[in-house]
This record gives structure tokens, sequence and C-alpha cells, in this order.
């Protein structure tokens, strides 16, 4: 069976000899759970074995390509808590994609270490260039190893029964017999290598795109360069240098070089491209950097994490450093630290007043240097929720001047007062210090800076950066009102574009407010103002920074839907990154654009304060010109199965919602198909109208429909209206958790047109 093991010439590869053969490690889950297991690669090259010294068959696997990177040397909370016992050249940590827990290993020697990291990271790079084509052999090869029972390297009609199954296929038995005989050439009675391929090809067999394939061919064989001009032009609207597109298609997709001479695409051509990158719904142009990053820090929505630490829910979860490890490396710029006093003169983070676990501050603030700028060279800003007495916040100063030396901006750019927000281009490697101040920015600039080395901030000042769930639980506990906070001059000294002010009301911030200053809302206040004020807000927001954060009484960590706050044009709107849902959906759908580097431009009618866009009454804006967005949904491929019960099959259902400013808030669905989760043909058009496109998301969400009980999720896929290309597409399926889970696809058609005003409105 093709396996990636045969492309990869493991020949030669010493570490992937070594790993193949098998190393004996500790897999560590905490100081006192410390086991060793049988680590081995298997021969695809693809699957890691593991199982437990003793005796017995149970063993565990996962697949190379859930790993999405490894860590050497005590990197893991885990590993630093062991880091006196194990040297840290023999300790590495294998992080999965979504929000499965770590792999935390030691070796026995150094070497055996590097052997794993440099092997594994090698599998991950040879993954990560794999064609098409390779992984499609790759997907065919998986599925004969799960269904060949017996390891016999063939497979007896009864074995192909039990994998349609698996396959989340539902066929007649004399069907699925006909195509078995079919591909049976040797008629030896099983299927071996070509011959399953053959089975799989005529099983997956797509008459959809054939359809439109044979509607452009001249011959009904192929398509000359010129028919896949007309395809390219007419059906996918790309007007740029469509010969030369053409041209790179073939290049690229043609898997016949016979084809390739006659500068023509054959069908497995055609189908190749459209389920590839250039053929998917979302436009590649838009993958890289292409915004403006040198406006005002105001101007863009920031990719935002809420109780960053909490790893669960918000009562008695776990805190956690990994929290901010894996938010910094989804692209999030601002992350939150709730402070507070702690033994020995150590200040804490962690959920106050609640049984979550505690973590130690300067350990956060490790964690922030070491990964605040893998995936994106933009600023971090740290949300810091302050409850430390004086003594413990001149700690907090010191660890983030000694932890992040340069990386942390103490004073303006250019050392003069300066008249708006810096840019994310001028700030890019910078973490900045969102939180209380004493005085303003003015201060540090006319010498009135106070020389004590402690200052009062008035009680407004002292709720401003106080979530609303702590001001709760802080008030039920203490009953009496606290007087006045004090604050250290050294973290003071440490804030200097984001002071955390206390809102009273726009007119009072439109005259008394400046620019550095940061206000923060519950969901709920944020949705009362947006309410009664929308064009305030979204104009209060084309000058300074606003946070908004979820509910206190969300202790399930659940997420609110972060599309209404960013159709006020709120940049810091924080999400529970530990919580899969909708919301993150959104989130990572938003951000997926301009290189994912969590910085995303607003449109210019949020940036321009005379402007007064209301996402109440968007067709009073200048330049209004609604839209109407018409989906095909076609077909499904290869949805995976939600119900663990072997004979059940999904019966799939695709709904599109439009999450945008009111008007626009839209859902609508195909029907289901009855038990077939394999190739799902609807056929089925959907039609929305799109009042505000720029600020439009777009999330396809597929179900397992049932009519006795809630649907299951199937899978689901956003991105922004703005990001989406024309024609036939397909769209590659997410899981729950943003992972993604090929082949699963939907084939779709997609269309943009003007909506044709009725000439009696005026």
């Amino acid at each position: 069976m093709a396996s990636t093991g045969s492309g990869l010439r493991i020949q030669g590869d010493d570490n992937l000899q070594s790993m193949m053969v098998g190393t004996i490690m500790r897999k560590i889950k905490s100081r006192t759970w410390k086991k060793q297991r049988y680590f081995k690669l298997q021969d695809d090259c693809m699957t890691i074995w593991y199982k437990s010294k003793k005796a017995g068959n149970t063993h565990s696997t996962f697949s190379v390509s859930d790993v999405e990177a490894i860590r050497e040397g005590h990197q893991s909370e885990v590993l630093l808590s062991i880091g006196d016992e194990f040297p840290a050249d023999r300790c590495f940590t294998l992080v999965f994609r979504g929000r499965k827990g770590n792999l935390d290993l030691v070796a026995e020697s150094a070497e055996e270490a590097q052997s794993w990291i440099r092997g594994m990271r090698k599998l991950i790079e040879n993954l990560e260039n794999m064609g098409e084509r390779e992984k499609l052999d790759q997907w065919i090869g998986d599925w004969f190893k799960k269904a060949d029972k017996n390891n016999d390297g063939r497979m007896n009609f009864k074995e192909v029964r039990d994998l349609l199954k698996m396959m989340n296929v539902d066929m007649n038995e004399h069907h699925a017999h006909h195509l078995f005989t079919m591909a049976d050439k040797s008629q030896s009675g099983t299927l071996e290598d070509d011959e399953f391929v053959l089975f799989y090809k005529m099983l997956t067999q797509r008459e959809d795109v054939l359809r439109v394939f044979q509607e452009y061919s001249v011959d009904g064989q192929k398509l000359s360069r010129s028919d896949l001009e007309d395809f390219l032009r007419e059906e996918q609207l790309e007007g740029d240098n469509i010969q030369q597109h053409a041209k790179q298609l073939i290049e690229h997709y043609e898997p016949s070089d016979t084809a390739k001479l006659l500068n023509a695409m054959t069908f497995d051509g055609f189908l190749m491209y459209l389920g590839s990158a250039d053929g998917s719904i979302f436009n590649p142009q838009w993958l890289g950097a292409f915004q403006d990053m040198s406006q005002p820090l105001c101007h863009y929505f920031i990719s935002s994490s809420h109780n960053t630490y909490l790893m669960e829910d918000q009562l008695r979860g776990q805190s956690s450093v990994e929290g901010y490890i894996r938010a910094l490396s989804r692209g999030c710029r601002c992350v939150e630290v709730d402070c507070w006093d702690g033994a020995n003169g150590e200040p804490i983070v962690y959920h106050g007043h609640t049984f979550t676990s505690k973590i130690l501050f300067k350990d956060v603030v490790n964690a922030v240097g070491n990964y605040a700028f893998k995936a994106s060279e933009y600023p971090v800003i740290l949300s810091i929720e302050n409850h430390c007495g004086v003594e413990q916040q001149r700690v907090m100063a010191q660890h983030l001047n000694h932890i992040l030396g340069d990386k942390l901006l103490k004073s303006t750019l250019d050392g003069k007062f300066p008249i708006g927000l810096p840019s994310p281009e001028a700030l890019k490697g910078k973490i900045l210090l969102k939180a209380k101040k004493i005085g303003g920015l003015e201060e540090s600039f006319n010498g009135m800076a106070e020389d004590s080395q402690t200052g009062e901030i008035s009680d407004e000042d002292e709720v401003a950066e106080m979530d609303e769930d702590n001001l709760y639980r802080e008030s039920v506990r203490h009953r009496v009102k606290k007087s006045k906070q004090r604050l250290s001059k050294e973290l003071s000294d440490c804030v200097v574009y984001c002071k955390s002010v206390h809102f009273s009301n726009f007119k009072h911030s439109r005259i008394h407010s400046k620019f550095y200053e940061v206000a923060s809302f519950t969901e709920s206040k944020a949705r009362k103002h947006l309410r009664e004020a929308g064009a305030e807000f979204v104009h209060h927001n084309s000058r300074q920074l606003t946070r908004v954060y979820p509910s206190g009484f969300r202790t399930d960590s659940s997420n609110f839907n972060p599309q209404e706050m960013w159709n006020a044009g709120s940049q810091i709107v924080a999400l529970n990154f530990q919580t899969a849902g909708e919301g993150m959906d959104l989130n990572d759908g938003l951000f997926s654009q301009n290189s994912s580097c969590g910085y995303i431009l607003k449109p210019n009618f949020m940036r321009e304060a005379e402007k007064g866009f209301d996402p109440e009454t968007p067709q009073e804006r200048d330049g209004y010109q609604p839209v109407v967005l018409t989906i095909q949904v076609i077909s499904g491929q290869q949805l995976p199965k939600v119900n663990i019960k072997e004979d059940s099959i999904v019966d799939p259902l695709v709904r599109v919602e439009v999450h945008g400013v009111p008007m626009d808030q839209a859902k609508q669905e195909t029907r289901y198909i009855e038990n077939n989760g394999f190739n799902p043909v609807w056929y089925d058009t959907l039609r929305f109208t799109i009042h505000t496109a720029e600020l439009a998301m777009v999330r396809f969400v597929v179900e397992d429909y049932d009519k006795t009980s809630k649907n299951d999720f199937v899978g689901q896929y956003t991105l922004p209206f703005s990001c989406m290309q024309q024609g036939y597409r397909h769209i590659h399926l997410l899981s729950k958790d943003g992972t993604s889970i090929p082949p699963s696809s939907l084939f779709v058609h997609i269309r943009i047109t003007e909506l044709e005003e009725p000439s009696s409105l005026s």
C-alpha cells in the first residue's frame, strides 16, 4: 500500500531508523507520575505506537499529523516541575493540535532525545510539503490498514463491507459487490494494493465535478488551455492574467505528462485543482500579509484572550502557563493576567476567590517572553488585573523589567509626548502593559511625576481594570467599601499607551478622555451602549482602545458572539480561547487572514470619526451598497463519523450562517440526506442579502440531523465574507477544536451580485 514512508527515503536517515526500532522513554504527568513506556514509529512513518513495559497487549497510538510542535528541554509546566531530577537535554514535549493535552517525555540519554526531536520535525516537515496526490494516497493507505483486520495485506469482501461502515457509507450489498468484482482485476476474491486504490476511486467517483468538467470540455475527455481559461473567466470570475493562471494550474495539478505536453487538463487534474488551496473558498491572496500596519493601534481588531491562565472552567479549573503559550501560539495579541499577593513575597495568578489552581506571576512573564513573537511579530498587550499590595506590585515590576528586558515598552517610542497611539508596525517586538497608572502620560513629560514611591488612585479608577465578576466576589467578601488602592510607582511606570480607566459615558469621554486610556466593558454593558448609542460607540473606538470581556456568570467559560462587539469597532474583544464553539470559530475565521498576525485593519468607515457609522442603520452610511450572496451547496465528501455506534451513518445537513451587523444576521439550512456521510449530494441554493459586507463573516456548519434530539456537530468552516472566492469551490471542514479533518469537505458554488435597489426607494 502506498505510504509516506516510501516518499521519505528512510534509508540513510538514522533518526527515523532508530525511531522505527523503538525507544524506552519516561512519560511524565506530574512530579509523582513518571512511567516508562516503549515508543516506536510504525512502518507507515505516520503513526507513533506506544505501550507500557508490563505484559499485556494494550497500547496507544497517535498520528504525526496531530502533532503541532516539538518543544526541547524544560518547556512545559510538568517538565519544569521535575527539572531538578532530569536534565533539560533529555526532555522534550509533543504539543498536539486543538485542545488535546501535551505529551511530556524524558529519554534515557540526550542523544536519544535529539534523535526523536529531529526525527519528529522531519516527519512533520514532510507532511507539510506533501502534495494533494500524496495526501490522498496517505488517506487511502490509512483506510486499508484499518480495514485489513487480519493484516494479510489484502481485503476480502467482508472486510470491505466493514470498511464501508467505518467510512460512513451506507451502500446496498449488491452495489458494493459489483464494485468489488470490478476492482478485483486478478479475480482472486480479494483486493490488493492497486485494486483497492481502484475500488476507492470508483467509490469516490465525483459525478458533481464531472458534470462541471464536461460542461467546459469540448471533447468530454480533457480541458484544453482555452477551455480552462473559459472556466476560470466565466465560473471562477478570475479577471487577472487568466492565460498565465491556466498555464500554472496545468503545470501544478495535472498528473499526466502527456496532457501537460498538450497544454491540457484531464479530469484527474481538474479534481486535484478544485480540491487544492487554489480551488478553496478562501482566497489565497488574503492569507498572507496584505494590510496597512502603520495606522494607530485603535484602528485594528486585536485577537484577545480572557482569563488566559485557565484551561477549563472558572470555578475549579486548572490554571496553567500552558494557557498563555497556546493563546500566543495561535496569534493572540492580548492576554489577561489576574495578579494576587502570594506566599514568600511572590505574586500569583489565578481566578480570585475560587478553587482554580494558582501559578507564579514570574512563570507567566517567562512564558510570554518566550512565546510572544513566535506566531506574529506585532505587539502583545498584557492586560493586568492587579489585586496585589504595593510590596508585591514592586516585585511584579521587577519581574517584568528583568525577564522581558528591552521587549517591555517603558517609554513613548521617540521619547517625545505623542499625539496619538502608535501603529502595530512601530511597536513590532514590543510588549505593552495595560494597567492602572498614577496620573497620566503628560506628567512624565512636564516634570510633574511624583517622586514618591507610591501613589493613590481614585475609587473610580480603582475598578477600572477589575472584571465585574471579581468585583462582585470582592464585595460579597468585604461588604465594606475598600479604601483607595495604592499603586507602586515602579509598576505604574511600566504603563505607557494603555492606561486602564473607568468609563462614565460617551459625552464625558468625548470631552475629557485621552487617546492612551482604555475602558473595559462586560458583554452586557457593551450591548447596552450599542443599543442606546451605536454611532457614539463606533466614534469612541475610532479614537481609543476598548476591551469587552465575557460576563462573570459564564462560569463554564463559554463565549459570547464577538461579532456584535466588532460591529461597534471594539478592538480588544476578549474570548475564552480554551472553549471551542461558535465564538472561537468566528475569532479564528476573522484572524485567519493577513498572515494570522493577530491584527486586522477595521473598515475605513469605522476608522474615520466623522463618518458616523451606526451598525443598527448601515443603509445610512456613505457608499452603502448591499450585495446578494448566493450559495449552492452541491455535495459533501467523507464527513467524519460522529456516533460511535458501528452501524450508525450520518444524516447530514448544511447550515450557512451570516454574522454581521444586525440586519445581516441570518441562517439557512439545506435539507438533510439520509444515511450518507460519505458523498451526500444536495444541490440546494441559499440566498442572503448583505448590507455591510466589510464586517460580515460566513460560517458553514455540517450537522447530523436527529428528529428526536439536538443535531450532532460534524464540522464547520468560518471565513470573512471579503475573503471568499467565487465559482465552484471546496470548503475544507474543521473539527469543533478548529483543527483540520482531511479529507472532509463541502463542494459549493458561490455568486456575489450587487442588490438592485427598486427605483421607487429614495
